[in-house]
């Protein structure tokens, strides 16, 4: 089949493809994105949290510093593309108020507090009561909670589209189609073979393909990424008028050891999610998810259960060894990754489209990416003894 030829292709079109696409499209690169549904994967499900503070868990300090630098980078980012595109992104500044429903969830909303405070991150500790005023829907029984305003909300699905949209506007070429394979011609990478045999020609290649990064055929096995689907069933309830303003912010909490939380859309749209669940690829919705997220945010929000359930959906979060994304070069020249965001990928959007689209134009990774080099994940060459290297010598 004819072949094409870009400076750029981007393997996905989700989110992560989609923004270093329309990135590298503005530095002047010709752009081509190979997806079967681009604005489709993750976003699709994702309920589209900022919340880079209420989000730190232990050990991920490093994670932090790049997260916080994305969510600094928000609003000017959410601007910029809701006036390219006219589309309204859903982009809230409402805050995120953490909850602790028992005096175990009470200690470790304490713990993450005081994480959060030797962090330089900015939280309140409210009573059950000052928690109650706050959102009135929240149940009788809580403990005590942390405010956040600093963390954010966007719409993913909305983002999705104008992106698609900017996109286009940039001139970015979209094949709707399968990657089969990717080509490596004298050990670089130098496009895609389709799903229809087409094959695709670029000087740069961008691996972003989410959770199924790591199953591209062609990508030498040394270098796949290591990304695993990590399943995550999400509700979404509908708020009629008379019952609104239902919650004025995210609210999430901790309820018999699994994470919840409800997220309140401008629109009247409620989401709750999500189940984590290591079940390979399936995308299955079970009862036992919806009855355990519905179950838990009954506990936190009674008032929940007169809402009308509106929609049940399952996806795939690309998680990676180190809940960490996978920016830069991949040891491949001409193979670069934008994937393993796992739970922060709307979160990293506008960080990961400037780092890739840098990268892209220039050779050189942003020293903001340079702890989430995919080489973090390569085991370097066994070094030879001393006295062998002596005898060859």
């Amino acid at each position: 089949m004819s072949s094409r030829t870009s400076d750029v292709l981007v393997i996905g079109g989700g989110i992560i493809g989609l923004v270093t696409a329309w990135r590298a499209a503005q530095r002047g690169l010709t752009t081509a994105v190979v997806d079967p549904e681009p604005g489709g994967g993750a976003a699709r499900v994702a309920a589209g949290m900022l919340a880079a503070v209420t989000e730190l868990h232990y050990g991920e300090e490093t994670l932090l510093a790049l997260n916080l630098e994305s969510a600094r980078r928000y609003p000017g980012f959410a601007a910029e593309l809701s006036e390219l595109t006219g589309h309204d992104l859903g982009y809230r500044r409402c805050g995120t108020l953490a909850v602790a429903l028992d005096a175990d969830d009470r200690a470790h909303l304490r713990e993450l507090h005081a994480l959060q405070q030797r962090s330089g991150l900015e939280s309140e500790w409210l009573s059950g009561r000052d928690c109650r005023r706050l959102e009135p829907m929240l149940a009788p029984g809580v403990r005590g909670g942390l405010r956040v305003d600093g963390d954010h909300q966007i719409d993913p699905r909305r983002l999705a589209t104008a992106l698609v949209a900017a996109c286009e506007h940039a001139g970015v070429v979209f094949h709707r189609t399968w990657a089969e394979r990717l080509d490596v011609v004298r050990e670089r990478a130098a496009g895609v073979t389709t799903a229809d045999g087409t094959e695709l020609r670029a000087e740069q290649v961008v691996l972003a393909g989410g959770s199924m990064s790591g199953r591209l055929a062609g990508v030498p096995d040394a270098l796949l990424p290591p990304v695993r689907p990590v399943k995550g069933q999400v509700l979404r309830l509908a708020v009629p008028r008379r019952f609104a303003p239902f919650l004025s912010r995210t609210v999430r909490a901790v309820v018999r050891g699994s994470q919840v939380y409800l997220v309140p859309r401008e629109n009247g749209e409620l989401v709750v999610g999500a189940t984590t669940e290591e079940l390979g690829w399936d995308t299955t919705v079970t009862a036992g998810g919806v009855y355990e997220l519905l179950r838990d945010a009954h506990e936190l929000i009674p008032g929940l259960t007169e809402l009308p359930l509106t929609e049940t959906r399952a996806g795939l979060r690309p998680g990676s060894p180190d809940n960490a994304p996978l920016l830069g070069p991949s040891g491949l020249d001409g193979l670069l990754l934008a994937t393993g965001h796992y739970r922060n990928g709307v979160l990293l959007t506008p960080v990961t489209g400037d780092v890739l689209a840098h990268a892209l134009a220039t050779g050189d990774l942003p020293e903001e990416a340079r702890p989430f080099t995919p080489q973090r994940f390569t085991a370097p060459p066994p070094e030879r003894p001393a006295r062998l290297m002596e005898q060859s010598a």
